[in-house]
């Protein structure tokens, strides 16, 4: 199983998402293929994401049962600590 969530994508990115996964709701997809599918579909994600952001969530054989990958700029930070995927925050501009 993996899931993709994109935020302020391209329509040719969500384009290409609807043809591989199905969208339950507005930039989340959803899906279950190979590692090397899963590969190809991310390398489109982060050649098309432009200026939006966008996450890929998959079953791995970890401590937690996942694993994930971002691209994009947002105020989520993943990074990892013995073995554990934890995401902080960055500060919010004031504007």
């Amino acid at each position: 199983m993996m899931v993709v969530v994109v935020n302020n994508a391209p329509s040719r990115l969500r384009g290409r998402l609807a043809a591989w996964l199905l969208e339950v709701r507005a930039g989340v997809y959803v899906g279950d293929y190979s590692a090397r599918t899963r590969e190809k579909i991310w390398t489109q994600v982060t050649a098309y994401i432009e200026g939006g952001d966008a996450v890929m969530i998959w079953k791995a054989p970890t401590e937690q049962g996942f694993d994930f990958e971002t691209t994009g700029r947002n105020r989520r930070i993943p990074f990892k600590i013995d073995g554990f995927s934890l995401v902080s925050f960055l500060p919010t501009e004031k504007g």
